[in-house]
């Protein structure tokens, strides 16, 4: 999930047409120095559902905050998510990921 996380911030965020939302688990944002460039007026607005475990130790905590500050500072809408957990998934991250899947769902069909 981490490596899909940030394939799809990579290419979700500079996708021509309209997603629903991006989903990135215990990941990071690449190449962000070139984002405001590429980003597409398609997804300024995606939801984005980004979650990370406090104890990961294959993504540092800080590295993923710092995307979601970089994110969040480029003004995508970033629904943050921190979980005690490392590189994996749990439970409570699962439910989120549902409620969150459900209200971009119902979103896009508006």
């Amino acid at each position: 999930f981490s490596q899909g996380g940030a394939i799809a911030l990579q290419t979700g965020l500079r996708h021509p047409h309209r997603l629903a939302g991006i989903m990135a688990l215990s990941t990071y944002l690449r190449i962000a120095a070139s984002l405001a460039a590429e980003a597409s007026a398609a997804n300024r607005d995606v939801p984005i559902f980004y979650a990370h475990g406090t104890f990961d130790p294959v993504i540092p905590l800080t590295m993923a905050t710092a995307s979601r500050d970089a994110l969040a500072a480029a003004g995508y809408r970033v629904q943050w998510h921190e979980y005690a957990m490392q590189h994996s998934v749990c439970a409570e991250e699962v439910a989120a990921i549902s409620a969150w899947l459900r209200d971009a769902w119902r979103d896009a069909a508006r």
